[in-house]
């Protein structure tokens, strides 16, 4: 139903203005307030919280809710429970989220009352909101919303606890667990809700590989670096990859015991990079066919590192651009293609010459556009096997190259191969 037809339906049982509803229903769910929280809170005002509408929330299967549902009711086992904080209407509330599942399948949940839930519980739930996220259901539990806990547990397909290694972490995972190494850790000063706050940022690795992090409340036990047990963290979206965060409600331990990091990448075909809308270490392979503009020598600003074109950035406006080096090159293996990013140490390397050596071409030529031609000279055209962190955006796939190497692996050879398999 959509949000017109709701405030409709809501004036008509208060018998106040349609329009009046509207604007106060528009104002709540613009702060994120479900919409059934959202009226419930309208009627309250409006002196009715009788809960009113003739319509009874429909009786689920988790498998079959979909975001066109406005209320269902269904029963099923709660696999994670996390906490976090966020702001809505300018105040902070206590939240609870993870995934509810049964034998049809699992969705996501969001508590914004305290019900008291733990991984492992069954639970039968009336009139629970549905909203759309991330093009998926989500359930919605609030005032309006009966719960309660049933003594038999019911048997689902899935892993209850949260329990989960690097790679399976996914945007959108909440009250999950992992034990890591912290790779890399550093102290960043940010402009946060309440004014300048201290954070905590970097990587995290275990056996199945590495993921970044942010830890909201510096904790010593990150900080110092070592192995760590983090329970109720949450994942988001960050640069196009996984991101790990520990808020103020994870528990995080030290571990007394090593945690194996895996050094090997996940190797994949571009189309299924892409598909995954995001890996942060991940090598692929396939043929350099072009070299975009903006590559060789460029300039970049002091204040934000961005390219500079023609003495311009765009935060920042005239600057003086400091010289930098880098490569934008077209990756394509058949699948599909992506855009390569080289930096300065990578560069280098391809170009077979340092910085200083690239200025000095430029200025001999008079034109720094030889720099980038001596680039493609070396790189278009061979099979390169490129790892690094792929994201995926509106301007279409880009992996951050870590490694950038010329594969050992003869074409020709290859070709052969194939064409003995084909006969065979």
């Amino acid at each position: 139903m959509s949000l017109d037809d709701r405030a409709e339906e809501l004036a008509s049982d208060l018998g106040v203005d349609k329009e009046e509803v509207k604007s106060d229903l528009e104002n709540l769910v613009s702060y994120s307030v479900p919409m059934d929280e959202a009226v419930q809170s309208l009627r309250r005002k409006y002196g009715d919280d009788s809960g009113g509408g003739s319509s009874a929330p429909s009786e689920k299967t988790i498998g079959d809710v979909t975001p066109e549902d406005s209320s269902v009711s269904v029963t099923g086992r709660i696999l994670t429970v996390g906490k976090r904080s966020i702001q809505t209407q300018g105040e902070q509330q206590v939240i609870f989220e993870g995934e509810l599942a049964d034998e049809t399948g699992k969705l996501s949940y969001t508590a914004w009352t305290d019900f008291g839930l733990s991984a492992g519980d069954t639970i039968q739930v009336g009139n629970a909101g549905v909203r759309e996220w991330d093009g998926r259901p989500e359930l919605n539990l609030g005032e309006s919303t009966s719960l309660s806990f049933l003594d038999e547990a019911l048997e689902v397909p899935y892993d209850i606890g949260g329990e989960a290694s690097l790679r399976d972490l996914k945007s959108g995972d909440r009250g999950v667990t992992v034990e890591v190494a912290v790779e890399e850790v550093e102290r960043r000063t940010i402009d946060g809700r309440n004014g300048e706050t201290d954070i905590l940022s970097g990587v995290f690795g275990d056996e199945s590989g590495r993921l970044p992090f942010t830890c909201w409340e510096p904790d010593p036990a990150i900080e110092n670096g070592g192995t760590v047990r983090i329970e109720n963290a949450y994942v988001r979206e960050y640069r196009g990859v996984p991101e790990v965060n520990v808020s103020e409600f994870s528990t995080v331990t030290g571990l007394d015991h090593d945690v194996e990091v895996g050094s090997a990448a996940s190797e994949m075909s571009i189309a299924e990079a892409v598909a995954s809308g995001g890996i942060y270490d991940v090598a692929l392979v396939g043929n350099i066919i072009a070299v975009r503009e903006g590559s060789g020598l460029i300039e970049r600003c002091p204040e934000c590192n961005r390219v500079v074109q023609n003495g311009q950035c765009r935060a920042h406006g005239n600057v003086d651009g400091d010289d930098d080096l880098r490569v934008k090159a077209i990756l394509d293996d058949g699948t599909g293609t992506a855009t390569v990013v080289l930096d300065r140490d990578i560069t280098e390397v391809v170009y077979d010459g340092t910085l200083e050596d690239a200025k000095d071409q430029a200025r001999e030529a008079m034109d720094k556009e030889v720099v980038a031609d001596s680039i493609r000279d070396a790189i278009v055209g061979p099979e390169f096997r490129v790892r690094g962190h792929f994201s995926v955006d509106d301007y279409g796939a880009n992996l951050d190259a870590t490694e950038f190497g010329r594969t050992e692996d003869d074409p020709a050879d290859r070709a052969k191969a194939l064409l003995q398999e084909v006969e065979a």
